[in-house]
């Protein structure tokens, strides 16, 4: 940096040490420069030149890059996407008045929480601005705003920053504010688990000025949360706060909760690899026909509910509309003319709405009295209740259609923008504009017919304003005196006179004035929309509801999906059910339905069979269909009785996190202890695999030890899928666990999948089968098989072959060998045929022992897995030697 600066460049360093975390656009003339490390950053993000100012060596100039002001919003959003901040420095004197530097100041600071418009934020995605408090080390204040929506919701959390941090995904926030203090542990979480970019406030908004956002917020600290949020609002975006609700509070509880494990694992929102939405709940369910229906039915998605009475509300709603196709076809019609009221309503608040914004309001608010109609003609009680007290916003309708015309500008200084008829001053200017226009265009025919010259034409610039032009050759043709030259051009002449310029005079003003009236006048409406701000909230949510469900029932008829019931005895019945996401995306009539039974007697299922038969869809299958009905929606199956489930855990599917250091065996191990520490009798719980990322040994005694525990401490209801088939042995042992397995069956060789779920274990993985399939070499499955037939046979090595058998068997044999001496000590010759102890032993043997020795003669050794081995020896040994 040189050591001394020019005044311009002092005034950019004040600023800039002001806005150390953002990238500071400077405005200059027609462009905003940076300077230094943010011009070197800016460039190389932003792919633009980096250039240098100032005179001397290499290193005292300074390094600098620009954008134009008239396309600056697209490179501030692609900052803004990459989490970034950008403060927008402007001048706010005019260059002319100035004396010295040009006065300039931050206007406005864009953040990834309180971007209001451009390409950043999609239509139906919300964006949440999220503020964390901790109270205590395991109790936290959370707040969050949608700056677009002005939405404003509130809430404890209890439990520890894991808790917190499944809170906060569900708002899939962009950015989340925190005080210097907060623990390094939990900023790294934010950043890290759910790549919120973060920012700092340290002091809290006067609650003075926004009580009213507050008042119902009686926790003194978590109103602390909420002036610390407010607070960065004030600070950032400089703007007018108007369309922020009224601080809803509210309790996780309140939902069904779903950690953000189970909520990637089930792809509600968006697919797990490649993160789209084609391939998610909200793919099949979405046929909203507005935005703000779109947004809502996200927030639905992701928080169902827990509450009968409201579930049954929107099930018997979407019931009517499946019956009513007129109304709903209809209410389509209707919907689909309604624009984004809610953001609307921001930008009327934020000071960014224009004369085009102002239409859609109006055009949307013209569709309301349709829809409030088709509503009633439904003759649903819940639907009735969402309409009444509704305001439809008529005054500010009739305001619009008589204020703002059809085809405004874009730009609000433009002109042209107010109706005719509208203000009394404004039709004046007009009438003089046109009238004198008229005037003009009467002149110069006049002044062709007595020239004599057809050529002769009146024009206007804003240099000269208006002129006659007469071209050289015609110029003799002028009587002498008539015209005063005015300009000398190449080929013409132009004139002017007297009367001309007092028609100028009058026109130019007329123009100026109309424009400066036209900008006050909207400036005034804009102002008396402010005053509906509130209802036209409370009118987006009722709509918003209205098209959910008439999506719900469109997406029901079309699918063929069911009305679920809810039942209170904790029972799941489910005929026929379907994935709705899987067969979607398959053929019309592949997908093979499937049952899922689960009753007091029947808690959890032990699911076995091949790989890709199916048995992770079985289980995803369950959970979404469960929050489809707790959402309100209809599920695809034949019949459907489900209970409410408070939670959802899932660990399905294999996925390693190494920015965290876990191997996919330790995340494995997490996303299982989530769920067996968090969930209740009333949870669900769905565990793939678990155990697979270990030995042999291992992951059977973890899957049974998980196993028992939810089935003896919990009481969820579980499905658990296993390729360990010595655990199917525990139907015997635990009363509530049953047995299931996808079929297959093997045709010529070949494996056929038949996808269907059926009571007992399966017999076999047919892994080699699958391997197959994905077509590996052919010698190296021709050798997995020998290798498994041994392994079948129960020896550990090939007949005249040295090869290793694999650390499985190994662990297999050394295991039968362990328990081979507490056997042999009874002198039973374990592989042969018959027990052979002599005569005289056998009759000193007890009623027990020989009851024991009968045991091992039925045993067939050859087809017993070592877990079934070490489960008969311990029960043998306890028959023996209990008292």
């Amino acid at each position: 940096m040189a050591a001394k600066q020019t005044p311009m460049m002092e005034q950019y360093l004040k600023i800039k040490a002001q806005y150390e975390d953002a990238f500071l656009f400077f405005r200059l003339g027609d462009f905003y420069e940076l300077f230094f490390e943010d011009a070197k950053k800016a460039a190389k993000e932003l792919e633009i030149t980096l250039t240098s100012r100032g005179k001397g060596e290499e290193s005292e100039r300074i390094p600098m890059c620009g954008v134009p002001h008239h396309s600056a919003e697209q490179y501030i959003s692609q900052l803004i996407k990459k989490g970034y901040k950008v403060a927008i420095c402007e001048q706010t004197e005019d260059p002319q008045q100035a004396k010295g530097v040009v006065r300039r100041e931050v206007v406005q600071v864009i953040t990834p929480g309180t971007v209001m418009e451009g390409n950043i934020i999609e239509e139906k995605d919300n964006n949440y601005l999220l503020s964390i408090t901790p109270f205590t080390e395991d109790k936290f204040g959370l707040a969050a705003v949608e700056m677009t929506t002005g939405e404003f919701l509130v809430t404890n959390i209890s439990g520890g920053l894991e808790d917190l941090i499944h809170e906060v995904a569900r708002f899939r926030p962009k950015e989340v504010v925190v005080s210097s203090s907060f623990p390094n542990e939990g900023q790294a979480m934010l950043k890290e688990r759910l790549g919120a970019a973060l920012s700092f406030e340290d002091e809290l908004a006067n609650d003075g000025l926004v009580n009213n956002l507050i008042e119902e917020i009686k926790d003194k600290e978590l109103k602390n949360t909420c002036l610390q949020l407010i607070q960065y609002l004030f600070r950032t975006t400089k703007r007018s706060l108007d369309h922020i609700q009224r601080a809803f509070y509210y309790l996780p509880n309140d939902y069904m909760g779903i950690d953000v494990h189970s909520r990637r694992n089930l792809e509600l929102i968006e697919t797990l690899r490649e993160k789209k939405k084609q391939g998610s709940l909200l793919w099949v369910l979405d046929e909203t026909e507005t935005a703000m229906g779109g947004r809502l039915l996200k927030q639905w998605i992701e928080r169902p509910l827990i509450s009968k009475t409201m579930i049954e509300n929107r099930h018997q709603l979407v019931e009517t509309l499946m019956e009513r196709f007129f109304e709903r076809e209809a209410l389509k019609e209707q919907l689909n003319g309604v624009y984004d009221l809610e953001r609307l309503s921001g930008k009327v608040a934020f000071g960014n709405v224009n004369a085009r914004d102002m239409l859609q309001l109006k055009r949307s608010l013209q569709e309301v009295p349709r829809i409030f109609d088709t509503v009633k003609e439904l003759g649903n009680e819940f639907a009735l209740k969402l309409i009444e007290g509704v305001d439809d916003c008529h005054e500010l309708k009739e305001l619009l259609e008589k204020s703002i015309k059809e085809d405004p500008p874009l730009t609000i200084t433009d002109g042209n923008v107010i109706k005719d008829g509208y203000h009394p001053e404004l039709d004046n200017y007009r009438d003089a504009m046109r009238n004198g226009k008229t005037w003009i265009a009467s002149l110069e025919q006049k002044e062709r017919q007595e020239t004599g010259i057809k050529s002769l034409k009146i024009g206007f610039n804003k240099v000269f304003g208006y002129y006659i032009e007469v071209t050289k050759a015609n110029i003799p043709n002028l009587p002498e005196g008539r015209y005063e030259r005015k300009q000398t051009l190449a080929n013409a002449e132009r004139y002017i006179t007297e009367e001309l310029k007092e028609k100028e005079a009058l026109i130019l003003e007329a123009e100026e004035k109309s424009g400066k009236l036209e900008y006050e006048l909207f400036m005034e409406i804009r102002e008396q929309v402010k005053a509906f701000i509130r209802p036209l909230q409370q009118l987006a949510n009722v709509l918003s509801t209205i098209d959910v469900l008439q999506g719900f029932a469109e997406v029901a008829e079309r699918n063929h999906y069911v009305k679920p019931v809810i039942k209170e005895n904790g029972e799941v019945n489910i005929v026929d059910g379907r994935h709705p996401v899987v067969e979607q995306m398959i053929d019309s009539g592949d997908y093979v339905a499937n049952d899922i039974q689960l009753n007091e007697g029947r808690g959890m299922l032990l699911i076995t069979g091949p790989n890709m038969a199916g048995k992770s869809t079985y289980m995803r299958q369950l959970a979404l269909i469960s929050i489809m009905a707790q959402i309100g929606a209809f599920v695809p199956a034949t019949e459907a009785s489900l209970p409410i489930f408070d939670q959802i855990f899932t660990r399905i599917g294999a996925a390693d996190d190494l920015a965290q250091g876990q191997s996919t065996f330790m995340v494995e191990m997490l996303e299982t202890k989530n769920a067996v520490t968090r969930a209740t009798k009333n949870s669900l719980i769905l565990l793939d695999e678990i155990g697979r990322g270990t030995s042999t040994y291992d992951g059977m005694a973890l899957a049974q030890s998980i196993m028992e525990y939810i089935h003896n401490e919990i009481g969820a209801k579980t499905l658990f899928s296993t390729h360990y088939h010595e655990l199917t042995t525990l139907e015997e042992q635990l009363p509530l666990l049953k047995n299931v397995h996808v079929s297959a069956v093997e045709e010529d060789g070949k494996v056929v999948f038949l996808h269907k779920v059926i009571d007992g274990a399966a017999d076999r993985s047919y892994g080699i089968y699958v391997a197959e399939l994905a077509d590996l070499p052919q010698q190296l499955i021709s050798r997995a098989k020998t290798i498994l037939h041994y392994f079948e046979q129960g020896t550990h090595r090939e007949d005249h072959s040295s090869r290793n058998i694999d650390s499985a068997h190994q662990e297999i044999v050394q295991a039968r060998e362990e328990v081979a001496p507490s056997i042999t000590e009874m002198q039973l010759n374990l592989f042969g045929e018959e027990l052979s102890p002599n005569k005289k032993e056998l009759e000193k043997l007890t009623t027990k022992e020989k009851q024991v020795l009968d045991k091992l003669k039925s045993l067939n050794l050859l087809h017993i897995t070592p877990i079934e081995a070490i489960q008969v020896l311990d029960e043998l040994q306890r028959k023996i030697f209990k008292k």
